[in-house]
């Protein structure tokens, strides 16, 4: 049991490495007159830690309390990456986070249990500009999708049993809707808001994101953000549960041209 226990550990592990932000789905744009198309390309990081209940077909549920050193340390790859334009009027931004783990337990009854985890989480939002009078302040209302995949290949190997392996798969897709926000203090220094919530039982329950962050243009084709992420998911079907919240701290380096 104890080492069921751990791998279910590493695939709630695994799982915190993404989230529907989602990962970044906020990036640095430079605010510009409505007409030409301005993009961004932007690399980031996000050191989550996550909090919550998941449970697999007819195994207990768990409570999972992982921090992020848990999660680096069993990672074998990731990438985090976004692209963003807006005309001023118009904005869109797509995004893509994938993540490796792999675990391995073993104990007197089970033997040695080995876990292999890919997980990929694709989105895109679509923006419209709101009419505000707050100068040097772009607010624009989202809707969008985030796409969740989840492939997990289990080995058991019993000290006197033949071996057992497993593959299994999981997606979803939920529909989003939200807020963004950019806000510039000066030529150099700015703030961007995210909020957005989706699901609503077409693949989740309920899922829901926070986003704020302060970045710094170093010139007009580079810039930083430093901020701080929440997402909460509530996904329930099919023996399947994944009732989490993934939090931390955020890091983007951006490319704009």
């Amino acid at each position: 049991m104890a080492a069921m226990r751990t791998v279910l550990l590493g695939m709630m592990v695994s799982l915190s490495l993404a989230g529907p932000v989602a990962a970044a789905d906020v990036t640095e744009p430079a605010p510009i007159e409505a007409g030409g198309w301005k993009y961004q390309l932007t690399l980031y990081g996000w050191a989550t830690s996550l909090t919550g209940d998941i449970g697999v077909r007819d195994l207990p549920v768990v409570h999972a309390d992982v921090s992020f050193a848990d999660i680096l340390r069993h990672l074998h790859g990731a990438f985090m990456g976004s692209i963003y334009g807006t005309n001023g009027e118009w904005m869109f931004l797509g995004d893509l986070i994938w993540a490796k783990t792999a675990f391995e337990a073993s104990g007197p009854i089970v033997g040695t249990v080995n876990l292999v985890q890919t997980q990929a989480i694709a989105s895109g939002i679509i923006g419209y500009a709101l009419p505000v009078n707050i100068p040097n302040l772009d607010l624009s209302a989202t809707a969008g999708i985030r796409y969740n995949y989840l492939k997990a290949d289990l080995d058991i190997a019993p000290a006197d049993f033949p071996g057992i392996s497993r593959e299994g798969k999981r997606d979803w897709v939920d529909p989003t809707v939200g807020l963004f926000a950019h806000y510039d203090f000066n030529d150099r220094w700015f703030a961007n808001g995210l909020a957005d919530i989706g699901g609503f039982g077409a693949g989740s329950k309920i899922s829901a994101q926070a986003f704020a962050a302060v970045g710094y243009n170093w010139n007009e084709k580079i810039s930083t953000a430093l901020g701080y992420r929440v997402l909460y998911t509530d996904y329930d079907k099919d023996n399947f549960l994944y009732k989490t919240t993934e939090y931390g701290p955020y890091l983007s380096l951006g490319i704009h041209f």
